[in-house]
């Protein structure tokens, strides 16, 4: 990808941001420079929100099938360049070229399905308990709407957010995430090609304290809806309590990875690498800690850390490669620290644990596969979001400890349970304090199902009927026709 100077997209427009400031990118691989992106103001952010505001009546009062149709059109546009969006995403963001086609057929998906969904935005007829009297219950559109999006997808969760709150008769100012924000920026082209009015969807790229606060604080706004970590979620929740606007958090996430001693073990260990180290453990759902039958604990392991061992470090553009780079130098050096923290904790490093060696890795933003063994609930490698490609292990005596484990902690998005008991797999559906669970599979959540987080791992959700709903808000109607 050339070296490009994005611009802000307001009203219709592209536009330079008044400040003259800009966020430099830098490929995580090399360190190169791949383009720049306006540091908007709060003004600017200000700006977006009038605009969308000024187009929002309007384009509620389309049909819903009507929004739809633009929004199907967005996805056969970005369908038909969706190699150029891939690199575009693993020249920013770092992860693997395959990882980035995925990402943007999962944002053609998300856009179809919400285009589909236009048909079942449904309402209620109630009865009443008075004479000649019906209770109409509709769901309508919020208004304004904000997206705020993490770095680790941000196309699709651009898509994710837009598709959704576009189709039920929002409009919505989009802030991209200040480390990989140049493929939505660029996305605003696909917007404007294929003729959403001005104002419908606006883009404002700048720094959460400034543009992320303005979108937040500002009262036109009326539905939040971030993507992002447990602390970000936390300073959002009190900015949005001065005008107690809606929220909709999908915040950070440990899931605990239970194996129980029936498990077939080649086939997890398998899983259990692939939800490890999957875009460099940049997922909210990755296997982060596990709890491994201490029958097959001795086993499981040395077939894990020989796998670990096997993955191949290296450009995300090349095939072959298994782990791309982190996203930026902070990252790594968060990763460092956790690293440190363990091993004075007591805790082993089986494998990796620090930044690999070698001509290849000079420049980037590199650390290696790493399985942290010997460890105690207490340590902060199982309590804290390592959000980086290590996986901490320890050997549980059974199910009900694993489960006692895996709830002793603050945050609960997901979680995975490998067993052919039925009625052990019923105790972790009860039991375990996660918004979703992968049982015998690996993560990935569906376009139909309902991605959410209890705890500290978020409000609200994203998916299927239950995220569609997420963007309208209910009006009763008391029908008197006497």
């Amino acid at each position: 990808m050339n070296t490009v100077s994005h611009k802000i997209f307001i009203d219709g427009e592209w536009r330079v941001s008044a400040t003259g400031n800009t966020i430099e990118v830098v490929n995580p691989t090399n360190e190169q420079v791949v383009g720049y992106a306006p540091q908007a103001s709060r003004e600017e952010a200000a700006q977006a929100l009038r605009s969308s505001e000024l187009a929002q009546k309007e384009w509620a009062s389309l049909p819903a099938q009507a929004r739809a149709d633009l929004v199907s059109a967005l996805a056969d546009a970005l369908e038909a360049e969706a190699e150029r969006y891939a690199v575009m995403l693993t020249q920013e963001q770092g992860k693997l070229l395959s990882d980035a086609r995925g990402e943007v057929a999962g944002s053609v998906g998300f856009l179809r399905y919400a285009a589909e969904s236009a048909r079942r935005i449904e309402g209620e007829i109630v009865t009443s308990e008075n004479q000649d009297e019906q209770i109409w219950i509709q769901r309508v559109p919020f208004g304004v709407t904000v997206g705020l999006l993490a770095w680790n997808y941000p196309l699709a969760l651009a898509a994710r957010k837009l598709g959704n709150a576009l189709v039920t008769g929002n409009t919505m100012v989009v802030m991209p995430p200040a480390d990989t924000p140049l493929t939505v920026l660029e996305f605003s082209k696909l917007i404007a090609q294929v003729g959403f009015p001005k104002g419908v969807v606006n883009i404002v790229s700048g720094l959460g304290g400034e543009v992320g606060d303005e979108l937040v604080r500002n009262p036109i706004t009326k539905l939040v809806t971030l993507t992002g970590s447990s602390e970000v979620g936390s300073i959002l929740y009190r900015s949005a309590s001065e005008n107690i606007t809606a929220l909709n958090l999908e915040l950070g996430g440990k899931a605990p990875f239970i194996v129980l001693d029936d498990a077939n073990v080649d086939e997890v260990v398998e899983i259990a690498v692939n939800s490890g180290f999957g875009n460099c453990g940049q997922i909210c759902t990755s296997n982060e800690r596990m709890y491994i039958h201490q029958s097959i604990y001795a086993e499981f392991m040395d077939k894990f850390i020989a796998k670990v061992k096997q993955l191949k470090v290296g450009d995300p553009m090349l095939e072959g490669t298994n782990v791309g780079p982190k996203v930026n130098a902070r990252e790594v050096e968060k990763l460092v620290e956790m690293i440190a923290k363990a091993k004075a904790d007591g805790a082993t490093i089986a494998c990796g644990g620090s930044k690999p060696a070698g001509q290849e890795f000079t420049k980037g933003y590199w650390f290696e596969p790493t399985v942290v063994t010997n460890v105690t609930n207490d340590m902060d490698i199982m309590k804290q979001e390592v959000f980086g490609p290590i996986v901490a292990a320890m050997p549980i005596d059974s199910l009900e400890q694993a489960l006692q484990y895996a709830n002793d902690i603050d945050l609960g998005l997901s979680g995975y349970v490998y067993t052919n008991d039925m009625r052990k797999i019923m105790q972790v559906v009860n039991q375990l304090e996660v918004g979703e669970i992968y049982v015998n599979r690996p993560n990935g959540e569906l376009l139909n199902g309902f991605h959410t987080g209890f705890k500290r791992s978020g409000i609200g959700g994203e998916d299927g009927k239950y995220g569609l709903e997420g963007y309208l808000q209910k009006k009763t109607i008391y029908l008197n026709y006497q």
